[in-house]
């Protein structure tokens, strides 16, 4: 059996035993939904491990079964509205922590060299910062934590431009969400969790500016039920609006003797970067339909089976698109010529099972992180430098692999990975599973 340090210079090789030890030790344990009773023999050669992704494992509650618990939010709302008209000082038996945006931007700090954390403000704090100006229907409810007796909320503070002096004077800024990403190690399962809250609250936000108006009569729209719907202002219509998710389909094509695996570029990747197929539903359409048609309008290759494997929540897509649904699938070829739509790819090949584990870097992972969280800490005390992700993926040595995947924060990286080996689960140990965890459709 070819064993995985192998594959790997030797800075690797430790920063990956590392990376599968920290997950099998911190994340929680794979997840088996049912699986098909009929599977071929390319999709029983297969073992998937599902872990949390980045953006998934929100920590907080959203959800009550009592409307009337204090961290309900129909309550936390009526709450926040008697506390913005109190005065500074006065009692108070629950929590009110606030996440300010601007742009799309959370506001973070940094609690050591290489982490960095969520910004949160005491509702006090954000009264002495906007005074007047602030309205209980600015806010939009993101859950709650009953052990610490804390409602928590976000607010846009986009038309605010002169409290960025201010935070930038407390060492803190507002910082991408894909430079967050980035930044966060995916075995700090605190900033994991922060990625994941950051990731809902923006999704909320962008849903919550570009639905001011309804769709159906032109009037304005008002938050309900915390800001987690709208409804229409004029009583003839009174259409209910809620957040807006967009699902897309990745898949990873896989040959039919499970011997390689397509990827693409796009000319909007980084250099040397190659990733899973990906593409829209289309209403009237099931997941699996969606991933033979994207396939052949892409590529021109025919898919049989589809396998599921995970889903990832992607916040961070255009304005327009506050949050799409990552559904990830491993489809089987039945075809192998590749003829590939230009005005969607830069290129598309097929790619040996070794040529993948080569592209998995995870040294240049590492080093993209720790790039990443070291702007985030010169953001945070005002000497931000200039720079291009690209230029994070660089391996200590100065050398640069031939081509990388997306590292560990994107869905694609692990169906590239569960497919490159396939005989390891999250310990690094070999397994002989003979089905694989997930669910097949034939359909």
């Amino acid at each position: 059996m070819l064993k995985l340090h192998n594959l790997l210079p030797s800075s690797s090789s430790k920063l990956l035993s590392s990376y599968i030890l920290s997950l099998s030790t911190k994340l929680p344990p794979p997840l088996t939904p049912p699986f098909s009773h009929q599977l071929t023999t390319t999709a029983t050669t297969m073992s998937i491990n599902l872990r949390t992704h980045a953006f998934a494992g929100n920590p907080l509650r959203s959800w009550t079964p009592n409307r009337v618990e204090p961290l309900s939010p129909s309550t936390a709302y009526e709450t926040l509205k008697t506390r913005i008209a109190e005065s500074a000082g006065e009692s108070a038996s629950v929590n009110l922590k606030v996440l300010p945006f601007r742009n799309g931007r959370p506001l973070a700090s940094v609690a050591s060299s290489d982490t960095w954390r969520l910004a949160w403000m005491g509702l006090e704090e954000v009264k002495g910062l906007l005074g007047a100006n602030l309205s209980a229907d600015s806010f939009v409810y993101l859950g709650s934590d009953a052990e610490e007796d804390s409602v928590y909320w976000a607010i846009d503070l986009s038309r605010e431009s002169s409290l960025v002096a201010k935070f930038c004077a407390m060492k803190l800024c507002f910082v991408e969400l894909r430079t967050l990403m980035v930044a966060t190690d995916w075995v700090d399962l605190k900033a994991m969790g922060n990625l994941a809250i950051a990731g809902h609250a923006r999704a909320l936000l962008e849903w919550y500016n570009i639905s001011r108006f309804c769709g159906h009569c032109g009037e304005k729209t008002v938050p309900m039920e915390a800001g987690r719907r709208k409804q229409c202002s004029d009583e003839s219509c009174k259409k209910r609006i809620y957040p807006r998710v967009d699902p897309v389909v990745i898949m990873l094509v896989i040959d039919s003797k499970n011997d390689r695996a397509l990827l693409s570029k796009q000319s909007r990747f980084v250099p040397r970067m190659w990733s899973c197929l990906a593409g829209f539903i289309e209403p009237g359409e099931s997941l699996e339909e969606a991933v033979r048609r994207e396939t052949w309008e892409e590529v021109g290759i025919e898919v049989g089976e589809v396998v599921y494997h995970s889903s990832q929540p992607w916040p961070v897509g255009p304005n327009s698109m506050p949050c799409q649904l990552m559904v990830g699938f491993f489809a089987y070829a039945k075809s192998l010529e590749i003829n590939v739509d230009k005005e969607e790819l830069e290129d598309a090949q097929w790619h040996s099972r070794e040529e993948v584990r080569k592209a998995l870097t995870f040294a240049e992972y590492k080093k993209a992180q720790q790039t990443a969280a070291a702007k985030v800490e010169q953001m945070c005390k005002g000497v931000e430098k200039t720079h291009s992700l690209s230029t994070d993926f660089n391996v200590e040595s100065g050398e640069l692999a031939p081509m990388f995947v997306p590292g560990p924060f994107a869905i694609a990286h692990h169906l590239i990975s569960s497919w490159a080996f396939p005989d390891k689960d999250v310990n690094g140990i070999e397994c002989h599973s003979k089905q694989p965890s997930a669910s097949m459709s034939n359909l």
